[in-house]
């Protein structure tokens, strides 16, 4: 028997053999060398030590002399070659006496041959163990099991073994195990998961959005009940002041007329002798002065209740007349939340009829009236928010073109400013200034905030921007959108029935009341029309209740009935002192006339009218412009901008003096080089230029070269992008009074609204399911089990698959509202919640994926690891490569991310299963987290491994460079790739934005 010290030079050996090439023995040692080679050293002997020699077989530090009484290994020990010891074969092995074949002169099943030149030496026992390769027969095959070393027996039927196995193992239910077979056939199991996902996968397909249908119309009854109580509350409510105001009517009248006819009976007859003399008077008096004597103590119960129902909103909704008492008593008292449905939208609705009560009484208001409105102190007031600028000028850093110059005044609370200009104007740009917005240019002038010299930035909770494009959420619906806006953007000491209120209003001003619950739609989906889709875009900035509203062309593509439409309700924002200002291509002469003021820009960003609608044609009459008829005034003064109506030959004005004249109208300095130019204007208007056709200081790239045109265009990009990373991680004080949800809260809403979106997609998550099973099918159908690898082969491929599915699945979760986060984050949103809501909902998909997959794969391979350990990596995989897609998708265009998504799965896995010459390319692989899951799953299943597999699978996975005790490693260090890769993705979010 083998020493200590004997089987561990043994065992070195073979790993040192496992790293090299070198021949099939193993080194020189104290009875095997160059100068003592007995029988024993060679394979299938063994010798013995002397008779009087004691043997410590714990001694793991001197190999004992074994020289004497070779002879042939004994059976269940095998004797390798270059050692003169048996070592015993495990359990599992099958270690029978070798037999020479005569023919081939090996002796089997061990493939070693005899030495030659020794004539009495016989083939012995087994001679190797650790090589696979080379020991194929030492291993208890499969179909078979072997209780000793020295005996095997095949299995029989419903009983499955796979190699060195002791015992047979039972076939599960349903499934079927041949004589002698190594697998189990479980077809049938596949057969039933298939049927069973797929029937689920259905249902998901056709009934995804059922839940949320049968919610909404829940709500909509609920609506539309508590819309109809309010009506009729309101209709009796003028009812009964009508019949008051005529029981008034008539009894003044009957009381004048009563005075009359007293007062004559009194003065005509005194003849009337038959009656005491105090009883006539006496009941007179009492009858004609009892009214205004009770009336000037205290007021009837009759008169108490009539206040009440004109007053009280929450007013029973069931008054009547007759059961006046019950109605009283049955009011919400005061301190009631309003936790239902039903209770909220009776609060909301009833407040809409006595606003709409409100203003039709306001139609016709005395001066009391109009003191009484104005010191409403139920009213909420929003705070007013002037912006006055001067000489404000913006300057392209790359071109050193001016695209605004010198525009200067101011736009008021309580006004609606239209913005009007031919194409190249500057409207855009005159906007995002006062927003904040202009990157790539330099800024010169001075911006005021109600006569401060404030950022805008610092009032952006109460600002509101409109783009010129439709960025609304195409999967949810109208209502949708805009409560998600006032949840978020709304005072979180506001309570929900005044937010329900609030989006109720804008949804009724904006006219979309017959398509709240219609999906907004999308390019593969129709949805609204384009005018309600654009009117959705403004009322997302409505219910924030902004002070300032900015509207890039908010009438491009609407008629006019629309027009007006949107513009009434502008109106009625202005009326509670939101200041208002817009961008407008030619509109019609109604609309025109619904503005407050007029901003009207030429080419190069000049001013040439700012004021009063009002006084705009005066203004140009002055100069001798005057609106030929039946031509509308904005189309006209557009016209004249553009150089394609000439003005009045009488006026001797061009329209490239008009700048120059509005600032010489208003006393504004003008710059030296539009002073020449009017002097040149006076003589002759021949060869005059613009003034944003050429640079004002003459430094454009005239006289530069291609290279310095190239670096100056290098540097002015570098600089843009990085005022556009110090604007998105500044932070600015907040003025504007008002304090929004928290980040948890947001979070809530997103996740709600995030959770809302994936119902509504269930069909394209159904898809990716049903390819990740195909997946799992094929490869687990295609790819064959190999006990030397341990099923390495299959593991790579599931590597590279789910790597790709789910990766490209993945980018679909920020690169398709890319437009909607911008939108959203400079509103004041938080990036972290919207980041971390998507990220949840998605930890859905990183459960449910692996599951799918395994399903097929697992049950078709039947790997020796554990379902759960499978599971566990897989799992971790999918969240890795989750976090990785979101950094793709955040850095990269759609295009590029899918390429990146499809290359680095190969490309990594390829990089990870290369032999490792150097220590660069370990490195490199270590960096792979392809090469931590593959190590995962191959351990996982190499531990199943047991007896006479200890030795091999350890050489197998050496030479692999895995270690079986990493597996918690591999693990940890895939979900520290996923952490690491959403941390960067978040910090791409939040940094590069939009061109």
């Amino acid at each position: 028997m083998c020493t200590v010290a004997e089987v561990k030079s043994y065992f070195r050996s073979i790993s040192e053999k496992n790293r090299s090439t070198s021949a099939n023995y193993l080194k020189p040692n104290k009875n095997c060398n160059l100068t003592s080679w007995v029988s024993g050293c060679e394979p299938g002997w063994a010798c013995s030590v002397g008779p009087n020699q004691q043997v410590d077989l714990q001694n793991s530090k001197e190999i004992p002399a074994r020289t004497t009484k070779c002879q042939a290994c004994c059976e269940g020990f095998f004797c390798p070659h270059g050692i003169t010891c048996m070592i015993p074969c495990p359990l599992g092995s099958y270690c029978p006496l070798a037999r020479l074949n005569e023919t081939t002169g090996v002796c089997e099943p061990y493939l070693y041959q005899l030495p030659p030149s020794q004539p009495n030496h016989t083939c012995g026992g087994a001679n190797i163990w650790a090589d696979f390769s080379s020991s194929i027969e030492i291993f208890c095959s499969a179909g078979s099991y072997c209780p000793t070393t020295t005996k095997r027996i095949p299995c029989s039927n419903g009983y499955y073994l796979s190699q060195n196995k002791i015992l047979e193992e039972g076939c599960f239910k349903l499934s079927s195990c041949n004589s002698n077979t190594a697998t189990q056939n479980m077809h049938a199991y596949g057969i039933m998961l298939i049927a069973a996902l797929s029937t689920l996968l259905l249902i998901i397909y056709n009934f995804s959005d059922q839940v949320l249908t049968t919610r909404e119309r829940r709500v909509a009854e609920s609506r539309e009940a508590a819309a109809r109580s309010a009506r009729n509350t309101a209709n009796a409510r003028q009812r009964w002041k009508s019949a008051k105001d005529a029981a008034k009517k008539g009894a003044s009248g009957l009381q004048a007329q009563l005075s009359r006819t007293f007062s004559h009976q009194k003065t005509s007859e005194t003849d009337v002798e038959l009656l005491p003399p105090h009883s006539t008077t006496s009941s007179m008096a009492v009858t004609s002065s009892a009214a205004p004597k009770e009336k000037g103590k205290e007021p009837s119960d009759l008169m108490k209740m009539m206040h009440k129902i004109e007053n009280d909103p929450d007013i029973d909704d069931n008054f009547n007349v007759e059961n006046r008492e019950k109605s009283v008593t049955r009011k919400m008292p005061k301190g009631k939340q309003k936790n239902t449905h039903t209770q909220i939208f009776k609060y909301a609705y009833s407040q809409l009829e006595k606003e709409r009560a409100q203003q039709q009484e306001n139609k016709n208001l005395t001066f009391s009236g109009v003191i009484r409105m104005a010191t409403n102190t139920e009213q909420r007031k929003r705070p007013l928010i002037e912006i006055s600028f001067k000489d404000l000028t913006l300057t392209l850093k790359a071109q050193n073109k001016h695209i605004l110059r010198c525009v200067t005044g101011k736009i008021k609370p309580g006004r609606i400013t239209a913005v009007m200009g031919p194409s190249g104007a500057g409207k855009t740009t005159f906007l995002s200034a006062l927003a904040g917005k202009s990157f790539g240019c330099t800024v010169t002038g001075s911006i005021l905030i109600n006569g401060k010299n404030e950022v805008i930035h610092s009032y952006k909770k109460i600002i509101g921007f409109v783009p010129q494009d439709d960025i609304v959420h195409g999967n949810l619906t109208v209502e949708e959108n805009l409560w998600f806006s006032a949840q978020c953007r709304l005072s979180d000491d506001l309570s929900k029935p005044d937010k329900v209120l609030v989006v109720e209003r804008v949804i009724e001003f904006l006219g979309l009341h017959s398509v709240r619950n219609s999906l907004v739609g999308t390019v593969e989906k129709r949805g609204i029309s384009g005018g309600q889709r654009k009117r959705v875009n403004v009322g997302l900035e409505m219910v924030m209740e902004p002070s300032l509203l900015i509207l890039d062309e908010p009438t491009s593509g609407l008629d006019s009935a629309s027009s007006q439409l949107l513009l009434r309700a502008l109106r009625r924002e202005a009326l509670e002192g939101v200041n208002i200002c817009m961008v407008v291509h030619q509109p019609s002469y109604a609309l025109f006339k619904m503005f407050d003021d007029l901003i009207l820009l030429a080419k190069g960003g000049l001013t040439v009218y700012h004021g009063s609608v009002k006084k705009v044609e005066e203004y140009f009459a002055g100069l001798g412009i005057n609106i030929p008829e039946r031509i509308n005034p904005p189309d006209y003064f557009i016209d004249i901008l553009e150089g394609i109506a000439e003005p009045g030959r009488s006026s001797g004005v061009s329209y490239k003096e008009l700048p120059m004249r509005w600032m010489l109208y208003n006393g504004y300095s003008v710059p030296l080089d539009m002073r020449q130019k009017m002097e040149n204007f006076d003589v002759s208007s021949k060869g005059v230029n613009s003034a944003n056709e050429t640079d004002p200081d003459g430094s454009g790239h005239k006289n530069k070269s291609f290279v310095g045109e190239l670096w100056q265009d290098v540097k002015h990009n570098v600089e843009m992008r990085g005022d556009k990373i110090r604007l998105n991680f500044s932070r600015s004080k907040d003025l504007s009074n008002r304090k929004t949800p928290g980040v948890f809260k947001q979070y809530k809403y997103f996740l709600i609204r995030v959770g809302k979106q994936r119902l509504r997609e269930a069909r394209v998550q159904a898809i990716d399911y049903l390819i990740l099973l195909l997946a799992g099918a094929c490869l687990g159908s295609l790819t064959k089990t190999s006990e030397q690898t341990f099923g390495a082969a299959g593991y790579t491929y599931t590597v590279i698959a789910v790597s790709l599915l789910c990766k490209i699945a993945a980018l679909r979760s920020f690169s398709l509202d890319k437009l909607h986060y911008w939108r959203e984050s400079d509103s004041g949103m938080s990036s972290l919640a919207y980041f971390l809501s998507k990220d949840t909902i998605d930890h859905f998909n990183t459960v449910i994926k692996p599951l799918v997959y395994l399903s097929m794969f697992y049950f078709l391979t039947n790997p020796r690891s554990t379902f759960a350990d499978n599971y566990i990596v897989l799992l971790c995989l999918v969240y890795c490569v989750t976090g990785i897609a979101y950094a793709l998708a955040m850095y990269f265009e759609p295009g590029a991310a899918q390429l990146w998504s499809v290359l680095l799965p190969v490309v990594l896995t390829l990089v990870a299963t290369q032999q490792k010459d150097s220590e660069f390319l370990k490195v490199i692989a270590k960096l792979c987290y392809s090469k931590w899951a593959l190590q995962a799953f191959v351990t996982a299943n190499a531990e199943r491994y047991h007896g006479v597999w200890l030795i091999t699978r350890c050489g197998s996975l050496l030479k692999s460079g895995y270690n079986l005790h990493d597996w918690n490693l591999c693990v940890l260090i895939l979900i520290l790739i996923g952490v690491i890769s959403r941390v960067i993705a978040f910090f791409c979010m939040v940094t590069f934005r939009k061109k």
